[in-house]
């Protein structure tokens, strides 16, 4: 990835992951009209459609290009889900730009053009929310939860929580701008663990990372990132009583949401958007 400026505290931030590639100008200098959600209302976990037009009711016939700015911890998520969409409805298209939620959210309400914003948080989302970009109700439509990421066969044997405060033990942290970094000091705060970290980073994909790269010994990061990696690291449970969850919102953006970012929501909140996300790791229940 290409590095760009970060957040106060965090190591440099790298330019947000994208499947097809968006101009950065475009990201930072477009001028949007006022966002819009349209029934999408409600809370707790999505259960199934967004109101619009439903999948069913428009096989073959979306057309048009959608672009989605997606927290990183759904990196994986989304790319199985456009292959779907696309592969459904051949006349549309998908480009998706993956970051820290917070930095996403500062881009749309800077004027980023999207259609679609996925936020790891509330905060984040609130964000665009209070900037008067969106009508209505964002939807939960998941929940993620952090897990210690450490080296295969865990070297440096990490149990739990506790062990992040030791003195010998290299620790990354997302930085707490993000939504990964807001939910480790959350956690950590609670179980009266203090931790110095060696780094702090702008979004989970690079603090999982350190790990990857043996740059630091253990890191907090999603579980669903943890699965994801596969055998390139192994996860330790917090070992705490009720470790705190963060949500995954989706809001609509634009005055008028096109026909095709409507659809590309439907599916994410239809039985398949969900067995993709709880194959991933995440809870929609």
């Amino acid at each position: 990835m290409t590095s760009a400026p970060a957040g106060d505290g965090a190591t440099p931030r790298r330019r947000p992951t994208r499947h097809r590639v968006l101009p950065r100008t475009l990201l930072g200098l477009a001028v949007l009209p006022a966002l819009a959600l349209a029934g999408c209302g409600g809370s707790g976990v999505a259960p199934g459609a967004s109101g619009g037009p439903s999948s069913d009711g428009g096989r073959g016939a979306v057309t048009g290009e959608v672009t989605v700015l997606a927290a990183a911890s759904l990196t994986g998520v989304v790319a199985e889900l456009v292959e779907d969409f696309e592969a459904e409805h051949p006349g549309a298209s998908v480009t998706v730009s993956s970051g820290g939620s917070s930095a996403l959210a500062q881009q749309i309400v800077a004027g980023a053009p999207a259609d679609l914003f996925l936020s790891a948080s509330t905060a984040t989302m609130a964000t665009v929310v209070e900037a008067g970009l969106v009508a209505g109700e964002p939807v939960t439509f998941a929940r993620n939860r952090l897990e210690i990421a450490v080296a295969p066969g865990d070297p440096e044997g990490v149990s739990g929580l506790d062990d992040l405060a030791r003195d010998d033990l290299a620790v990354a942290l997302c930085a707490e701008q993000v939504p990964c970094g807001a939910l480790a000091r959350t956690v950590l705060d609670a179980a009266g663990v203090e931790v110095d970290p060696v780094t702090l980073e702008p979004d989970v994909a690079s603090t999982l990372t350190k790990v990857r790269l043996g740059e630091v010994d253990a890191a907090l990061v999603y579980a669903t990132d943890v699965r994801a990696a596969g055998d390139a690291v192994e996860g330790v449970p917090l070992g705490v009583e009720g470790a705190a969850t963060t949500a995954d919102e989706a809001a609509l953006l634009g005055d008028a949401p096109a026909p095709a970012a409507r659809a590309f929501l439907d599916l994410l909140l239809s039985d398949d958007g969900r067995r993709v996300l709880s194959d991933a790791g995440f809870v929609v229940d």
